[in-house]
């Protein structure tokens, strides 16, 4: 599914970090070598149909590399 991050990311927490990333060999081969770790937190999103949603996302970042292969795991508010 296609969003986009409207706003900041709050409440960042870190999931794991080191060993602990379980696909970090893939990682490094897809972006390059770094201390990665997997974060959550939530934000506001637009998503593909415009509607406006807060969510917790998903994602791996390392030093140097930034944020990638971010993910909307639950949506937080109602409809």
């Amino acid at each position: 599914m296609k969003f986009e991050v409207v706003g900041s990311i709050e409440n960042v927490e870190v999931i794991a970090a080191g060993l602990g990333v379980r696909i970090r060999s893939l990682l490094r081969k897809a972006y390059g070598r770094g201390g990665w770790r997997k974060l959550k937190g939530t934000a506001t999103v637009r998503l593909a149909n415009g509607a406006l949603r807060v969510v917790e996302l998903h994602w791996y970042e390392a030093h140097g590399i930034g944020q990638r292969d971010m993910k909307i795991k639950h949506y937080l508010d109602e409809l």
